[in-house]
């Protein structure tokens, strides 16, 4: 799929969602993923399935669905935390199908308990439907994060969260 055919010059064009995914994550962004929205209650983004994320069946690969669950999940409870530092401790995955090479997965991610200690978030990926672009199609898989949160900030990482600062919409505290 060539992500190129479509320019635009609003904020939210496929540049703008590159630009931000390699300063929220530079190993989304390198297998291709755009994040879209940033909040502590919510993330979501897309992933155009290239060669770059697939196993060699030409199929999305579980360990790429787990690395977008693991990033997501870990972002949103940062945010949740106050911007303290987190640890993911456990990750829970099911594949229920597969997206091949062409095919554009959709992602949400969302908490499921924001804790003193610890946070769980659930992490959703479906296709996108190709007849409706940005709707969301057969679900592929769903995870389980689990992560300490609320651990102390190195004085020399005080700055970690600063990005997701920048691009993170405004909610109310969960």
């Amino acid at each position: 799929m060539d992500t190129h055919r479509r320019q635009s010059t609003t904020p939210t064009d496929s540049s703008s969602k590159n630009n931000k995914t390699a300063e929220l994550d530079p190993v989304l962004h390198s297998i291709g993923f755009e994040i879209e929205e940033v909040s502590p209650s919510q993330l979501t983004g897309r992933l155009p399935v290239t060669f770059r994320c697939c196993q060699p069946f030409k199929v999305l690969h579980g360990g790429v669905s787990a690395l977008v669950a693991e990033g997501l999940a870990s972002m949103g409870a940062h945010m949740a935390s106050g911007y303290r530092r987190v640890a993911g401790v456990s990750l829970s995955i099911n594949h229920f199908r597969s997206a091949a090479v062409g095919d554009v997965v959709l992602a949400r991610a969302a908490p499921v308990h924001v804790g003193r200690s610890t946070q769980v978030w659930e992490v959703k990926l479906w296709k996108e439907d190709p007849s409706a672009p940005g709707k969301k199609g057969p679900q592929i898989s769903e995870s389980r994060v689990t992560l300490l949160c609320n651990l102390p900030v190195p004085e020399s990482l005080k700055n970690a969260g600063d990005a997701l600062k920048k691009y993170a919409v405004a909610t109310s505290r969960l």
